[in-house]
């Protein structure tokens, strides 16, 4: 009866450990090694350049709308070129309007979603581009999409999403998010698109349901759907500053995972086995990675606590955890720790964000408009301040909503458990 109790243990054991890893490894390596035996075709560009309608939706971004602006318009598009501003308050639509212009303004925010639909159903042209007021376009973007539209079984481009965060986390992660992607893309077609950066065939558009919180990822999903590809071109990128604070960045990661997780089980029948060729990419780029994985994470510190008297497998796990936390914590109140213990800090973080995201998808906080301050400036700097000190709303409200609460919550069974993990770590244990 011990061996089978044994037996079973190692068996539970190895699947959750296999499932905290897929999504992060086993998944990656998985497309990457398959990747390998396909060749990525440069697209050429075509003789007639298609007409193209680039759409921003934008809520207080009056203090980039201008530039944003000016940009599309010194794009250097070769074919015809539409710019649509859906601005939802005044003073961005007031900003936006110029000869040449198109402005929509409802005066009243209706969402992300209400925004797109409305761009799109004024757009005149065959493809269309969402981007974001606060994401600068490379030189070249618009081209670099528009030539894969040549063959006729693409119906999406994804662009690359770039972010200036030298010294932290997210732009690693970005990274390792475009390289994905491109690896996806190579095998076929990719699922992971970003807002700030895509292109569409305008004619297999279908309108956006206004409570979706991920407008970019519903609208893949319909393309994909469709009979068409969704392909990644790493020359159409953009680039952004990082979130001011991790508290801001909490509130937007938690915000998609529980959109996503919305998404996924609303088009449900999509991740039946065989349903649509990215099947598998919804399973390992999406669905694992923000939910199966991060929980299977947290089941396998609850284990390891007590397994720590006796195991040294144990303890190394419960190391790397606590180290990852540590270094966390250090990063948030603007610490530098070196590359290695960053990278563990950001790894830390987005498991604790997905845990967050799904305790906020569990209680319905899913929204498709969310609260919003005015934009501060064009290129905000990121303050290297405790979170809760920096200015605008008051200090209580935003430690309440700062990543060390929910972190904390994440972190709770090394605490109710300090005399066992204390002892093991003090060498009062079996090896």
């Amino acid at each position: 009866m011990m061996g089978v109790r044994s037996t079973g243990r190692r068996v539970a054991i190895t699947a959750l450990g296999a499932t905290a890893m897929y999504g992060h490894a086993l998944y990656p390596l998985y497309v990457a090694l398959k990747s390998r035996s396909h060749r990525t075709e440069e697209p050429e560009d075509p003789e007639v350049w298609p007409s193209m309608t680039v759409v921003v939706s934008a809520y207080r971004e009056a203090t980039v709308i201008r530039k944003k602006v000016d940009e599309l318009s010194a794009a250097g598009y070769p074919g015809p070129l539409e710019i649509i501003i859906v601005a939802d308050d005044p003073a961005t639509a007031q900003a936006a309007r110029r000869p040449g212009v198109t402005v929509l303004s409802a005066g009243v925010r209706l969402g992300k979603c209400e925004a797109v639909n409305r761009g799109v159903a004024t757009a005149s042209h065959d493809i269309v581009v969402l981007s974001d007021a606060n994401a600068g376009l490379a030189p070249g973007s618009l081209r670099a999409a528009a030539r894969h539209f040549r063959n006729p079984t693409v119906g999406a481009v994804a662009g690359e999403k770039r972010v200036e965060d030298p010294a932290g986390g997210q732009g690693f992660y970005w990274k390792f998010e475009s390289w994905l992607k491109q690896c996806e893309s190579a095998i076929g077609q990719t699922i992971g698109v970003v807002g700030e950066m895509l292109a569409f065939r305008r004619e297999v558009f279908q309108t956006l349901p206004p409570d979706v919180a991920v407008d970019d990822a519903w609208l893949a999903l319909d393309i994909t759907e469709a009979g068409l590809r969704v392909v990644y071109e790493p020359s159409a990128y953009s680039v952004e500053t990082p979130s001011a604070t991790y508290s801001e960045e909490w509130e937007r990661r938690t915000r998609v995972v529980a959109g996503n997780l919305d998404m996924l089980w609303r088009r449900r029948e999509a991740l039946v086995p065989g349903a649509l060729p990215v099947t598998p990419q919804l399973w390992g780029h999406r669905l694992v990675r923000s939910s199966f994985g991060p929980m299977a994470h947290a089941m396998l510190i609850a284990v390891s606590v007590p397994a720590a008297r006796h195991s040294r497998i144990a303890r190394l796990f419960l190391a790397g955890n606590l180290a990852g936390a540590g270094s966390l914590m250090t990063v948030i109140r603007g610490g530098n720790p070196p590359a290695p213990l960053r990278l563990a800090a950001q790894v830390f973080f987005l498991q604790a964000v997905a845990l967050g995201g799904i305790r906020r998808f569990l209680k319905g906080e899913r929204p498709a408009a969310w609260p919003k301050p005015d934009r501060v400036s064009p290129l905000p700097a990121r303050p290297n301040v405790v979170v809760g000190e920096q200015a605008g709303p008051p200090a209580q409200a935003e430690v309440d909503n700062s990543p060390f609460t929910h972190i904390r919550k994440y972190c709770t069974i090394f605490f109710r458990s300090t005399p066992g993990v204390r002892s093991a770590w003090l060498g009062n244990s079996r090896t």
